[in-house]
């Protein structure tokens, strides 16, 4: 567990090439109290200055830059803060854990995942997250609908007409009740980005709605008349939510 902050309070910075994704996290870092923000770099190279005359203690850290990248300013440093990596590039996912980040968030980032992030990173600290850290009112915690790409364009997709996904590869189809869409993302990123309150995995290539399940017979799950299969490492917490 990392030393945690005499104040409580965790110095984050924010390195960015692009001036939207500052003014979403800053947006995001002002609803939480323990969390400071001590300063915003465009390039890797700033935020190397930066971190030589100030305590960062946790890293916002967006992975395609000029000059230098994300990944390439995490290999330099040698006493590196916690890292939380943002970005709109799924296939450094793997590549990044490498590096001991705590998390891995996809742009457009929702506000649900990043509560999930900076929760992972008060368990590094032994801080928890109190209940009154929040600022926002409930109905702002509790995201609806998510956004992904397909073909190149952002599509919000309402949480509530998702009857399932299914990975492909290194993409996933996401079955509603009108469409299938295609994107690129793992079942492991898209399972992070919906709330395990209404979504539940129940094999390694299949994560399903909740209240869309209609029955279990077996080995097999029933959307309607869609039956998917259901993993034996799965099978057991799934009865237990249905009964």
């Amino acid at each position: 567990m990392a030393d945690i902050p005499q104040t409580k309070t965790l110095n984050c910075l924010i390195v960015d090439d692009e001036r939207g994704a500052h003014l979403v996290l800053q947006h995001y870092l002002s609803q939480i109290d323990r969390l400071t923000l001590a300063g915003t770099c465009e390039n890797a190279l700033e935020a190397i200055n930066l971190m030589h005359h100030t305590k960062i203690d946790l890293l916002f850290l967006d992975i395609n830059m000029p000059q230098m990248s994300g990944l390439e300013l995490l290999s330099t440093l040698k006493n590196k803060p916690l890292v939380i990596l943002t970005t709109a590039h799924s296939e450094y996912a793997l590549e990044s854990y490498t590096y001991d980040v705590v998390d891995y968030l996809l742009k457009p980032i929702q506000f649900t995942r990043f509560l999930k992030a900076v929760d992972k990173v008060f368990y590094h600290y032994g801080l928890g997250l109190p209940d009154k850290t929040v600022n926002t009112p409930p109905s702002a915690q509790f995201e609806t609908s998510i956004v992904i790409r397909v073909d190149g364009d952002w599509l919000r997709v309402e949480l509530d007409d998702i009857r399932y996904a299914q990975s492909w590869g290194n993409y996933v189809k996401i079955f509603t009740d009108t469409h299938i869409y295609l994107t690129a993302l793992t079942l492991a990123e898209l399972d992070q980005r919906l709330p395990g309150t209404q979504f539940i995995r129940i094999h390694k290539s299949y994560l399903v709605s909740i209240k869309r399940i209609s029955r279990i017979s077996g080995n097999d799950l029933y959307i309607n008349e869609v039956s998917l299969p259901v993993g034996l490492t799965y099978r057991r917490a799934l009865i237990e939510l249905f009964k």
